[in-house]
């Protein structure tokens, strides 16, 4: 999916292009190897989706984007590739958007602390901006770390609830979009109402999209994903289908006795195999068109039409490649 072109919102793209350089620009201190590390990431591309939400909720796409527009854009996304620095480290990933990941490439210690000072760098821009996005922006933070917490306490435990899932990604992911579309409605100047119509869809769309990414851990391939299939799973952290799959009296006793502890890969295929055979996708695709409507009903608040359909329809996209 390009998320550029299902919003179809006009001098959209323009806008991202001046984002380019801008995110660069911001986390570049004259360090030559601190340089080379904290923009590794942003040198390797991304969907980029976080401050499109910003500069489409500010714009509409019906405007240039301000300079306030898009240093709110920067400030969402230096949290969001700050998350993936440290994300890396606690997953000991080896890639992460076809190339070397940054823990990989110069240790986790130089990670972590990279990881910070993004943190740091949107702290100080989001200041700039005024209290209101600075205090919202450290809320995210926290918001994000409760999320990180839940899930890490969860790992292994077969006992996991869907409440502690939906609880962990609505702190992990959902409060992040939503803090973004925040922002932009903020930087955009747009009424009360209309924020927290932006806020309520930005948080729905991010529920959405993790569902959606855990679901394709299961179902998709390691070439579609771009990153090994079923790390979730050999990883501990046990999402919605696969725990739909543990409550299910078919399903669950065989995936029982795999789960609970680390796996090979032939135990993490069979049980990849289980969860896709049981009421675990279905059930999740279902969960995912409910925050999809919730999402669209979200948007009836925001006044401006171009907006408001591209949204609905960006939303509704997330849904495209997942089983029927």
């Amino acid at each position: 999916m390009n998320p550029t072109e299902a919003l179809g919102l006009p001098r959209l793209q323009e806008g991202m292009r001046r984002l380019e350089p801008l995110l660069t620009a911001s986390v570049v201190t004259g360090d030559p190897f601190l340089d080379e590390v904290t923009t590794h990431l942003i040198s390797a591309g991304g969907k980029r989706l976080r401050p499109l939400l910003a500069l489409a909720t500010a714009t509409a796409g019906q405007r240039e984007a301000s300079e306030d527009d898009l240093m709110g854009a920067v400030a969402v996304e230096l949290v969001h590739l700050a998350s993936l620095y440290h994300d890396d480290v606690i997953d000991e990933a080896t890639m992460r958007r076809n190339v070397e990941s940054v823990n990989s490439r110069f240790g986790n210690l130089v990670a972590i602390v990279a990881g910070d000072y993004l943190l740091a760098r949107s702290a100080a821009i989001a200041a700039s901006l005024g209290t209101e996005i600075a205090t919202l922006l450290a809320e995210t933070l926290g918001r994000l770390c409760q999320g990180q917490v839940t899930e890490v306490r969860s790992a292994f435990q077969v006992g996991r609830t869907r409440d502690d899932y939906l609880a962990a990604i609505s702190g992990k992911t959902a409060a992040l979009t939503a803090a973004s579309c925040r922002i932009g409605a903020l930087t955009g100047g747009l009424p009360a109402g209309e924020v927290e119509a932006c806020t309520a869809f930005g948080h729905s769309f991010g529920m959405v999209f993790q569902i959606r990414d855990d679901i394709l851990d299961v179902t998709a391939t390691d070439g579609q994903l771009q990153k090994p299939a079923g790390q979730d799973l050999a990883e501990g952290i046990y999402t919605l289908p696969t725990l739909v799959a543990l409550d299910d009296p078919d399903a669950g006793p065989d995936l029982r006795a795999l789960l609970g502890q680390p796996l090979a890969q032939p135990e993490q295929d069979k049980a990849r195999t289980v969860v896709m055979a049981s009421p675990g996708i279905a059930q999740s695709v279902a969960q995912a068109r409910a925050f999809v409507a919730d999402a669209q009903k979200a948007t009836a608040g925001i006044t401006r039409p171009p907006l408001r359909a591209g949204l609905s329809r960006l939303v509704a996209r997330l849904l495209d490649d997942l089983p029927a």
